[in-house]
């Protein structure tokens, strides 16, 4: 195991053992024990072989030993019996929004409560409301949760689907009876959550290639397996559909696997007026539905259908019959933002507030990547948990980043560091540093982190608010929402964008797998508004990075350019655009 997987373990026995109501010292060491393994600058399999462990801070004898027994048999007997010494259900629940171990105990305890469903029925017979430290509203909050839970039970985020295909991928990829593969669906049109996965392939031989599909690594179960059709269960609980056809049928049966049903059903009426008929098969010269291969009409590829009913190729990620056709009847779409055009990033945390790693660490791992820049933007004073900075840490880390950035520059590396803050958002729209220190920051990201039960209304105005700010240049994470956890908080977005029009503040495109917030669907208001997006990976550690790859794909879904994205510019460029705001105060 890995110093992140070990890190995990441990966490997960701090939870366990709050569930049993252990001391808090003994559960809390566990956590501690897992946030420096997280920050560890060695690998840990050299540490364990070198037997250094009990040389680190906070890892006391008993972690040490948990720790040596993961790292090196990727076991733990004393993980697995703690785990079947607590009801599953109990576990569960603390997925539910607002329960955390002591009031899932305390369900436990003083109801008997072992199951989701045992708890639905407690809250609705306003048992849950009468015990101490719950009531009315956190009883409703539970019944929330519980539907939320349930209402996205089938349903999983982009970033664990592509984990899951991309390897498969790969390997249909090479195998010698295929001849063209793509995943389809959702997947293909990088919408934020899915539901499954789709692979396309074609073959002359399906039946190798269906077998070859059945045993991948990873798939725990074959749930169906035919000539040309097959479908599986991944780890994870993901559902994954192959379908086989000839090379022939390829790209009508890719884009018909690609959908949406919505752009699909538009296609198929196009085929009708021109007297054609499209389907998965093929565009056939027939008014009635057909699969005679004499009918077909021959294409290639996808551009070649799309050019045969009149319109120009539209991007998988622009199918959702928002707009597209109107656009492709016009001329060429324009070319979307690629994630090979970001240049860097301006919302990233080091280990002086909740990252895990340090400011050299950050620097040499962006500088590998080839980037231009990458701002440290960590969290303000108000962010306690976060272990946010106060004015005093922040003006040490401010001198220190400039140092160091000019020392990379003195060395002839390529990599820039800006000094930032994520700077909280507090009631009424104040910010958590003063205007005097806001100015001495290249980059300022405003978010709300506090305050998530206030109204539509005076949220909406909280925002604004942060967005008048002559300081502030982005506003972070607008809404909140983490995607299968939390909804987005209750604000008018239209109405921010249109005072970050007016300000020329940029929104953030936060491309966290969790957040992907601003939505796509609104990106193409906010670009109508002239409002520019700056697409951030909000990483807390150096593979956060990987999320730009993610995050490009859902500006591309809303319909955004290199143009429109703050971070695609050269680090000179992005310098003159950061002072722009500010030159308004003059």
């Amino acid at each position: 195991m890995d110093k992140e997987q070990v890190a995990a373990v441990l966490n997960d026995i701090g939870v366990l053992l709050e569930l049993k109501g252990e001391n808090p010292f003994k559960t809390r060491a566990y956590s501690n024990a897992a946030r420096t393994l997280e920050g560890l600058s060695e690998p840990l399999a050299k540490l364990v072989a070198e037997d250094r462990l009990g040389e680190i801070k906070g890892i006391g004898e008993g972690i040490q030993k948990k720790v040596t027994e993961l790292v090196t048999t990727g076991r733990l007997a004393y993980y697995e019996e703690l785990k079947a010494s607590i009801p599953a259900g109990l576990v569960a629940m603390l997925q539910i929004q607002g329960l955390g171990p002591k009031k899932v105990k305390a369900l436990n305890d003083k109801l008997g409560v072992e199951t989701i469903e045992q708890l639905e029925a407690a809250c609705q017979a306003g048992q849950v409301a009468t015990l101490d430290g719950f009531g009315e509203k956190t009883q409703a909050k539970i019944l929330e949760g519980i539907a939320f839970r349930r209402q996205f039970a089938s349903r999983h985020l982009l970033s664990d689907a592509l984990v899951a295909a991309e390897p498969i991928l790969d390997n249909l990829r090479a195998h010698p009876d295929v001849i063209r593969v793509s995943t389809g669906g959702s997947v293909r049109r990088h919408k934020e959550i899915i539901g499954d996965i789709d692979f396309l392939v074609s073959s002359k031989r399906p039946e190798n290639v269906i077998e070859f599909f059945a045993t991948q690594p990873g798939i725990l179960s074959v749930s169906a397996k035919g000539e040309t059709k097959a479908s599986v269960m991944l780890e994870g609980g993901i559902q994954a559909d192959l379908r086989v056809v000839s090379d022939a049928e390829f790209p009508f049966a890719l884009m018909y696997f690609t959908g949406s049903k919505e752009h699909n059903i538009v296609m198929r009426q196009r085929a009708i007026d021109r007297g054609l008929r499209l389907n998965e098969y093929g565009l056939f010269k027939s008014k009635e539905e057909t699969r005679d291969p004499k009918l077909l009409v021959a294409c290639q590829t996808e551009e070649d259908v799309f050019q045969k009913l009149g319109l120009h190729y539209v991007p998988p990620e622009l199918r959702e019959d928002k707009g597209e056709f109107d656009a492709a009847e016009r001329g060429p779409l324009p070319r979307l933002i690629e994630w090979t055009d970001l240049r860097g990033s301006l919302h990233n945390h080091s280990n002086w507030s909740d990252g895990q790693n340090t400011l050299e660490e950050i620097a040499d791992y962006m500088d590998d990547l080839g980037l231009d820049y990458w701002a440290i933007t960590d969290h303000s004073k108000s962010s306690f948990v976060a272990n946010g900075l106060d004015p005093a840490r922040l003006r040490k880390q401010i001198k220190i980043v400039k140092d160091y950035s000019q020392r990379l520059a003195d060395a002839g590396r390529h990599i820039r560091l800006l000094t930032g803050s994520e700077v909280d958002i507090l009631t009424e729209g104040k910010l958590d540093f003063p205007d005097d220190l806001l100015a001495e920051l290249d980059v300022v990201v405003a978010s709300l982190h506090q305050g998530f039960s206030q109204n539509e209304a005076e949220t909406t105005k909280r925002l604004i608010r942060a967005a008048e700010n002559p300081y502030v240049h982005i506003m972070g994470h607008l809404t909140g929402r983490l995607l299968l956890e939390r909804e987005a908080y209750k604000v008018n977005q239209q109405a921010v964008i249109d005072a970050c029009a007016e300000t020329g503040t940029w929104i953030e495109l936060n491309c966290n797998p969790y957040r992907f917030d601003l939505d796509w669907r609104l990106w193409p208001y906010a670009k109508s508004k002239g409002v520019k997006c700056v697409i951030n990976p909000d990483t807390h550690r150096n593979e956060h990075s990987q999320f730009l790859r993610l995050g490009a794909g859902i500006a591309r879904k809303g319909w955004l350019t290199k143009a429109d994205v703050v971070n695609a510019l050269p680090w000179e460029a992005l310098r003159k655009e950061l002072k722009k705001k500010r030159s308004r105060l003059k």
